[in-house]
This record gives C-alpha cells, sequence and structure tokens, in this order.
C-alpha cells in the first residue's frame, strides 16, 4: 500500500488554546459511526488533559459551522468544506489531516481512518505516546498550535500485528494503530481484521478422533502406514478435499464478520507420502506444491458463496521452498514464516540468504503475501534476546518485497518478558511505516517509559549485549553457548542497570523505577541460570563478582521482583516460556547455595 505524506512548512496556522483557554470547538459530522463518535470525546478529553482546557463538542448542522473548529470524519459538512480531499474516496484506513480557512479537518476512511486521523493528530503534534496500557505521556501545553496542516496518508500494511502481551490491550492497539485480530478490537474502538481459526487448522476441520477410524485415508501416509500421530492431511485426496470445503464453508457460515480463514498445516512435519501427493510435490520441487493445490481447490470452490473471503495458509518449516508452477489463487494468502533464520542478523545478512530467496519467489507469485516473524525467544521470555536493531531493518524488508501483512510473533504470556514493551512499541510505528528510523524510536521509547537518564542508560545496553553476540547464530529457542551471555558482557549489562536503577530512583515518576526492575530481571535470570559457569570464568578471569555471592539472595531478589507491586496488574511476573514454565519451578533449584569450588578468591 503507498504511504504519502505531504507536511507543509511549520508556520503556526491553527490554534487549539491559548493560556489554558479553548480557542476552538469540536464538531461531529451528522451520522457520525460509533467509532467516530467516541473519538470526537476522545479529543475533548486529551486536549483538556494537554491544555487544561474544557472543549466543546457540537454536531455540525447543515454547512452552519464555526469559523475555528476541528472537523471529525468523512460526513456531507466536511466534504462541502473540504471537497478537494474526496473524503469519501477514501479506503478503509487513510486519514487525512488538513488546515484550511481557519478549520482543522481530521477524517478518514470507514471503518478505523477517522480514529487513526485524531491518534497521528494527538502524537505527531500535540506529543502524545502511548507507551503501554499502563505508560502514557500527555505533555503539558497551555498553549497549544499546529502548522499548516496537509497530510494524506495510509499504512504500509494492510494487517499489522506486534503480538506481545504488552500490546494486547484494545485501546493500546487502536491508539498505535494495530489491527490485528488477537485479543479483538471491539467495533467501539475500530474493530480489527478478523480470522476464522488462526493457524495450524488441518485437524480443527477435520479432527482425527472422530475421522481417522472411518476415512484413514484422509490423513498422511507416512513410511508405508497412514498414521494422525505428527502428521497431515492427505491433501490430494478428492473426497478430503470436499469435505474440507464443505467444514470451511460451515465455519464461515457461523462467523460472518470474519473475512479470512486459515486452512493450516499442524504445527510438526509429517507431509503425506502417498503417490499421489508425492507426484505433484516432486513435480513442483516443495511439500508447497500438494499444499497449494489443496487450498487453491479450497478457495476456488468457496469463492462463489463467499466472494470476500480469503483462504490463508502458511509458507511453514516443510512448506516454506516456493513450488515451481502452481500459484496461489488472488482469493488465497500465503504467510510465510521466518523461524529458522539468524534472528541477530537482518533478512539480508548471508546466514539469512535461504529465507531472503523464498521471500522473494513468494512475492512474485502471491497477489497477497503476509509474514510470520519470530521476535523472542519462546523457550526463555526472560532472557537477553539481542535482536532490537533488525525490527526496522527487516520490516523495511518485507516491504521492498510486496508483503501485505506482518504478523510479528513476540512474547505473549504475561509480564515481564524482555523489552516487550519496548519491541511492541517500535513494531507497531514500523507496522505503519517501516521507513521511519527504528534506532531514534528505539531511543524514543526508552527515554520515555524508564526516563530519561535511565533510557540513555538502558540503551547502552542494547549496544553492549548486541555487540557481545557477534557472530551468533540467534534463534526463536536459544542455542548452544551463546557469547553475550558470558561472564564479561553480563557483568557490563548488570553495572549499567544497576546504574539506571539508581537514575530511575530519582525520577518524579516511582512507576519508571518500579519498569527498570522489572526491565533488570533478564540478567538475573541469566546469572541464574548460568551461575556455576560465571563463577568459573570469574575466577578464571581473577575478576570481580559484581553479584551477590549467594545464589539464594539473588534468587530472592528475583523473586520479590516478581510478585509485583500491589494494584499494579502489570507487574506481577508468572510465565517464564511459552511452555508454561513458572518463577517458583525456575527458582526451586536455588533455594539452598550449592558449594562453590568455582568462586572467585576472597578480595
Amino acid at each position: 500500500m503507498l504511504l504519502l505524506a505531504l507536511n507543509l512548512p511549520a508556520r503556526a496556522d491553527f490554534t487549539i488554546a491559548k493560556g489554558g483557554k479553548a480557542r476552538c470547538i469540536i464538531v461531529q459530522q451528522p451520522g457520525a459511526t460509533l467509532v467516530e463518535s467516541n473519538v470526537v470525546h476522545e479529543l475533548a478529553e486529551t486536549l483538556g488533559k494537554i491544555t487544561g482546557a474544557t472543549f466543546q463538542i457540537q454536531e455540525a448542522e447543515g454547512a452552519k459551522v464555526p469559523d475555528h473548529a476541528i472537523i471529525i470524519g468523512p460526513g456531507m459538512v466536511a466534504g462541502k468544506l473540504f471537497p478537494e480531499v474526496a473524503l469519501d474516496k477514501l479506503s478503509s484506513e487513510e486519514l487525512v489531516m488538513r488546515v484550511k480557512g481557519g478549520r482543522l479537518l481530521l477524517a478518514g476512511g470507514r471503518p478505523r481512518g477517522t480514529l487513526y486521523a485524531v491518534n497521528h493528530f494527538l502524537k505527531e503534534q500535540c506529543g502524545v505516546r502511548w507507551w503501554a496500557p499502563w505508560a502514557t505521556d500527555i505533555p503539558h501545553r497551555p498553549s497549544l498550535r499546529v502548522p499548516k496542516l496537509d497530510v494524506r496518508s495510509q499504512p504500509a500494511f494492510e494487517y499489522r500485528e506486534p503480538y506481545w502481551w504488552a500490546g494486547f490491550e484494545p485501546h493500546w492497539k487502536a491508539h498505535n494503530g494495530a489491527n490485528g485480530q488477537n485479543q479483538e478490537i471491539p467495533a467501539a474502538l475500530g474493530g480489527c481484521i478478523k480470522y476464522k481459526g488462526f493457524c495450524h487448522t488441518f485437524y480443527p476441520l477435520v479432527p482425527p478422533d472422530k475421522y481417522f477410524g472411518p476415512h484413514p485415508e484422509w490423513y498422511s501416509l507416512i513410511k508405508g502406514k497412514r498414521t494422525h500421530e505428527n502428521a497431515q492431511l492427505c491433501l490430494s485426496n478428492p473426497e478430503l478435499r470436499d469435505f474440507v470445503v464443505q467444514r470451511v464453508k460451515e465455519w464461515l457460515r457461523e462467523s460472518p464478520d470474519d473475512k479470512i480463514i486459515s486452512v493450516t498445516q499442524n504445527d510438526c512435519f509429517g507431509a503425506c507420502e502417498c503417490p499421489n501427493c508425492k507426484a505433484i510435490d516432486d513435480a513442483e520441487g516443495s511439500p508447497s506444491g500438494s499444499m497449494l493445490a489443496f487450498v487453491n481447490y479450497i478457495a476456488e470452490k468457496i469463492e462463489p458463496e463467499f466472494p470476500d473471503v480469503a483462504v490463508d495458509t502458511f509458507a511453514y518449516q516443510y512448506t516454506r521452498h516456493p513450488p515451481k508452477t502452481i500459484h496461489p489463487r488472488p482469493n488465497v494468502i500465503v504467510r510465510l514464516c521466518s523461524i529458522e533464520c539468524n534472528f541477530r542478523e537482518p533478512l539480508d545478512h548471508p546466514s539469512n540468504a535461504a529465507f531472503l530467496a523464498d521471500l522473494a519467489t513468494w512475492s512474485k507469485i502471491c497477489h497477497r503475501l503476509y509474514v510470520w516473524d519470530y521476535v523472542t525467544d519462546f523457550a526463555n521470555y526472560v532472557l537477553p534476546h539481542p535482536n532490537w536493531f533488525v525490527l526496522g531493518p527487516n520490516v523495511r524488508r518485507f516491504h521492498d518485497y510486496g508483503v501485505k501483512g506482518v504478523f510479528e510473533e513476540g512474547a505473549y504470556g504475561g509480564p515481564g518478558e524482555e523489552m516487550a514493551e519496548m519491541r511492541a512499541w517500535v513494531l507497531a510505528q514500523l507496522l505503519w511505516n517501516p521507513q521511519l528510523d527504528d534506532r531514534a524510536l528505539i531511543k524514543e521509547f526508552l527515554r520515555g517509559y524508564y526516563g530519561k537518564q535511565a533510557g540513555e542508560i538502558i540503551e547502552r545496553y542494547l549496544e553492549v549485549m548486541h555487540k557481545a553476540s557477534e557472530g551468533f547464530n540467534l534463534r526463536c529457542f536459544l542455542g548452544k553457548d551463546p557469547p553475550h551471555l558470558r561472564f564479561q558482557p553480563l557483568v557490563a549489562a548488570e553495572r549499567l542497570w544497576q546504574q539506571a536503577e539508581e537514575a530511575a530512583s530519582r525520577e518524579a515518576d516511582p512507576d519508571k523505577l518500579i519498569r527498570v526492575r522489572m526491565g533488570h530481571l533478564p540478567l538475573r535470570y541469566a546469572v541464574l541460570s548460568r551461575w556455576v559457569s560465571l563463577r568459573r570464568e570469574c575466577r578464571e578471569e581473577k575478576a570481580a563478582w559484581p553479584w551477590q555471592e549467594s545464589r539464594k539472595a539473588v534468587a530472592d531478589a528475583f523473586r520479590d521482583v516478581c510478585q509485583g507491586v500491589p494494584g499494579k496488574d502489570w507487574t506481577p511476573v508468572r510465565v517464564l516460556s511459552e511452555g508454561g514454565r513458572q518463577v517458583d519451578d525456575f527458582l526451586k533449584p536455588f533455594a539452598q547455595d550449592p558449594p562453590d569450588a568455582n568462586g572467585p578468591p576472597s578480595p
């Protein structure tokens, strides 16, 4: 999708408030949708918090609009006053911010364009930041004026989902331009793009406990035996194909608002090896051949009844490599999954050459290519994972190859996940506009969320860990002997986090200290996990040990932070991995201090 922005020179042309007094009114269009009506009131409330003024809201009557007004929405009155904008031709998420004749227009297409126009105005012109659901910065500006705006833009991707627990809250998603279906955004906040099913739907569509007995031929033939264990479906079976067509239709009739249906392989290997499936895959050079032939058949059969629905499938693990001749139908979405990549390096790094080649080929043959990207360590949610500086380059690369939607799968188990708030916020901004400076976004977030001094120190920590991880193949499950988790980089990191805590303790906002202490958890997690080897390294290097001598004491400090702060539901930390590992289970081995033959010499 194109992203256009025409920003004229910054000449103060529209006064919102002066000396804490409102200098304009807010006008709601006749026939405003629920989300447009809600955003009118949110704008008035937020401008009131910024300026201290009270803003009047009125509904436009005919063409009678006060000379100095903020007009919200794409209704008839706005169309008459701003005919050059062609409001009726705006796409569903396109926004307009325009000053003309002493009036400010904030409008967009439906359902979410006006919502985004108001939120972008508050962010770009008023300085509001929605860092996390529990952390919003609203500046105090009793006098507020904005330049002569002429902005028209829309998001770079049609589907945008930074999938982190810190980014689940619907208001946060609406404020930051995310529109993914997980943790659904209600219609009052603009709604979202909705899937029927989302992933790994083969067995929900064809449950083996019900159908394997009477129809073993519908399931994979592996080593001469039909099986449903660690297996898939027999994609060439004509009876199964027609059965799945009917199941897909049933699902869609149950959920008429869903415009994408997932027909996706199970989360394992086990492709069918029957002669018909194998013949397709051999001819196409990849098991994606039989997969795409199967999905194309379903997409073709449902199209007459569901012309606005797309069938979504995966290019994942064994199906990642594209087929030679079979191309997705126009109503098929392929989600290309990056699970094998080295996430320490950008996609154009030699270690990611195979994935980039597949991305390039899929982009040539697929009308609607999506990407399922991985941006955490699923085995260790609370562990330093230095992929921070590839987020921007990779999103830009997706956009360069014409990707239409991006699902960024992060840590989704609860509070305390490593740099979760930063990744969620930075990714949300990049998925709207990949051309933004990702390093500048990281810098801005760190200073805003943790405090200016603490943020500067934490930025140095990121640089230390990034440099220490050089040459390491960083996967979404931790590999062996990561260099950034050895003694020297962890010592440097620990000192920086201690300095960050000291800086945050001087902040007027006590929540910033809580945030820094939670951000410090990954270092303690790494130290506890690698205590014996770190003590050995310390002794060999004849270095000073920067942590307490007692492992139990370090574990107790970790537990204290994880217990959280009463009344702040974003502070208790419980889940440490995708598998559900609990804090108490992690800390149980550290209840007693072990004999320490590897410890450093006494000072």
